[in-house]
């Protein structure tokens, strides 16, 4: 039977929570945004490491503009991990754009449509 938690997703884990107080205490750069990291997957092997983030903000140049800051940003990233984690190995970061919760206030946008227009039919 499979452990339910893995080490590389322990790993995953920290790496968010250590990731989002660096960009958030640590970066200055102005083509970031006001960025938040939903998830890190971490290889079987640990030597990549996939950041999800999202962006406040609607529009897709805003959004490419911080994941090519914070791409510019990962060397630093990758050694202040280094000396806040304890791993022989630190993967090396790929930021991707999450859009899952895009996708869910939409969702949620619809359902609140389709239950307001179900209630006025109701009504009639």
């Amino acid at each position: 039977m499979a452990r339910e938690f893995t080490r590389s997703r322990r790993v995953g884990e920290q790496m968010q929570r250590e990731l989002a107080l660096l960009i958030q205490q640590e970066l200055k750069d102005p083509r970031l945004g006001m960025i938040t990291v939903s998830g890190v997957e971490v290889a079987r092997d640990f030597a990549h490491a996939k950041v999800f983030v999202t962006v406040l903000s609607d529009d897709p140049a805003q959004v490419a503009q911080s994941l090519e800051g914070l791409r510019h940003a990962a060397g630093f990233l990758r050694r202040e991990l280094g000396r806040r984690m304890q791993l022989r190995s630190i993967p090396e970061l790929h930021f991707t754009h999450d859009t899952s919760v895009e996708r869910g206030s939409r969702l949620s946008a619809l359902i609140d449509q389709a239950v307001a227009a179900d209630g006025t039919k109701k009504d009639d």
